[in-house]
């Protein structure tokens, strides 16, 4: 299957070219650091891009404080990575290892500076994402999440890590390095608890205080202005997002969880163009959302549009945390989610045992248990498919009589095909069972109602519009989804002129990755138009 990690060849020591570093030259200045000096701590913003004219500088281990490379970095590399493109927070320490001169270039200069200079662009990019992707796959970051596997809301904020592309570790609530952990900050044993670097206590801890430390969501200054609101972070959104910046318009993405949507989620994508081998939802929308960073989109997260208005020729967005943006265009990207079936109890096992999505983050507590997946679409396809790599057994749910209506004819082949997963059609689930955790579930069938056992249900069936905020704004149907295409030389635009709806929330698209990519792409024509009319 197709990685970023293979695709980046782990360029970490590729250097900038002679051209590249006499042009941030011209932007930048001269800091000088004493050896033993810490140049960069923990959440310490990465305004400025640094480069080592002589010297040296140390990556610490976020725990013990001590060198963590063999070799840091010496003359003709840089710090940073990849979200240094969207404004983000240091997640390591860096130390000046003896006398260190650096060149110190602002962001922003150097985001145009890449935008004109394709090469120079590539080598930064190339080596920034192969040091987070490194740093994910060996699980070295400064977060330590104790208890995740015991606490709903340490595997919430698992999940957003995870999903998000921050490096973390997980910690068994009851193993030594816990508790020694837990002495050292001087909290409670036993206490589920996110740990930053080697001592500092996330207090009340949750994804938002999270991406607050990192950087991640922006501190948007209040009635900021944008040529474009972009609000869901979905393929749509995201491709909307690359184009957004690829024409000059100024563009903020606002999504509530994390960027890749319900595609995110897809362990496997087969059926996309030019990935033959197929590639992960979460990888393939990190392209992009990494493209869209170069050329200068920002992103915020986690949070939501609670509200719209439109006053005089803009749009007055109202955000989850209090904050208002002004934007000349809008467009709606916030896809679908997942229905909530109404079984009782549903709510008390969310997060300990019912899930909405089915990633590494979530397999790994359900490992060598049967676990249920609920659905016929290719979500639910994928995931039973990833889930039986980890899981004991694996049953898919379908509530028809038939996969051919719902579901790619590869996937559904090669579900019946495969010994680990069983299709059981005509069947739902009626009642969940279990003290702290999931345990049982009740499914009721064509042979009656039985309880069994299960490690994890996966809920995956249904597709609800995220609109609710868009109510007396823009036409919408009788489903909730935008209804569009009035104006028959804008296909995606909205009743409201100014607002335009791309991928699963348009009313009538198509729900496949493919469709919501070419939408967010296409429509920016549009936006462009709108934005620039006199």
């Amino acid at each position: 299957m197709e990685s970023l990690a293979g695709d980046l060849k782990q360029m970490v020591r590729t250097p900038l070219h002679d051209s590249h570093v006499a042009a941030l030259k011209r932007h930048g200045e001269l800091r000088r650091f004493k050896a033993g000096e810490i140049i960069a701590d923990i959440g310490d913003p990465m305004a400025d891009f640094l480069y080592v004219i002589e010297g040296g500088i140390d990556v610490l281990d976020p725990q013990t404080r001590e060198p963590f490379l063999p070799h840091g970095l010496g003359p003709s590399q840089f710090m940073g990575d990849i979200t240094f493109l969207n404004g983000g927070n240091h997640g390591m320490p860096f130390r000046a290892s003896e006398d260190t001169t650096l060149l110190a270039v602002p962001r922003e200069k150097v985001l145009e500076l890449m935008s004109s200079i394709p090469e120079m662009s590539d080598i930064i990019i190339s080596v920034m994402a192969a040091r987070r992707r490194r740093q994910i796959e060996d699980q070295d970051g400064a977060i330590a999440i104790i208890g995740a596997d015991q606490d709903r809301e340490m595997r919430r904020i698992a999940s957003f890590a995870s999903r998000n592309r921050l490096p973390f570790r997980t910690l068994d609530l009851n193993g030594p390095e816990a508790r020694a952990l837990a002495k050292t900050c001087g909290i409670a044993p036993d206490t589920p608890a996110v740990i930053i670097g080697r001592d500092t206590v996330l207090d009340d801890a949750d994804p938002a205080k999270l991406a607050a430390l990192f950087g991640q969501d922006l501190e948007i200054c209040d009635n900021r202005l944008v040529d474009v609101l972009i609000v869901g972070g979905g393929p749509a959104g995201v491709a909307a997002a690359v184009y957004a910046g690829a024409e000059g318009l100024s563009a903020l993405v606002v999504e509530d969880i994390a960027v890749g949507g319900q595609a995110g989620t897809s362990s496997r994508i087969e059926n996309y163009m030019g990935f033959p081998t197929g590639i992960s939802g979460g990888d393939l929308v990190w392209r992009g959302h990494v493209q869209a960073m170069k050329f200068g989109t920002t992103f915020a997260m986690p949070l939501r549009v609670t509200a719209l208005k439109r006053r005089d020729d803009l749009f007055l967005a109202m955000l989850s945390d209090g904050t208002e943006i002004r934007a000349k265009a809008v467009v709606v990207a916030t896809g679908v989610q997942y229905r909530r079936l109404p079984i009782d109890g549903l709510e008390r096992f969310e997060g300990v045992g019912v899930y909405y999505a089915a990633t590494e983050t979530e397999a790994r507590y359900c490992r060598d248990g049967d676990v249920y997946v609920v659905g016929g679409g290719n979500s639910a396809g994928q995931a039973a498919m990833f889930l039986s790599r980890s899981s004991a057994h694996v049953h898919l749910l379908v509530r028809g009589t038939s996969l051919a209506a719902s579901m790619s004819d590869y996937l559904s082949s090669r579900l019946e095909k495969e010994p680990k997963i069983t299709i059981q059609y005509r069947t739902e689930v009626a009642a969940l069972h279990g003290a702290s955790t999931l345990e049982k579930v009740t499914l009721k069938g064509p042979d009656g109602t039985r309880n069994v056992l299960a490690n994890g249900l996966f809920l995956m069936v249904g597709a609800a519009p995220n609109t609710e905020w868009l109510s007396g704004v823009c036409d919408l149907d009788d489903r909730g989804f935008v209804n569009t295409g009035t104006a028959p030389e804008s296909p995606f635009e909205s009743s409201c002129p100014g607002i335009f709806a791309v991928g699963d929330v348009r009313a009538g698209s198509v729900k496949r990755v493919a469709s919501a990519v070419g939408e967010g792409s296409v429509v920016i024509s549009k936006v462009w138009e709108h934005v620039n009319a006199e």
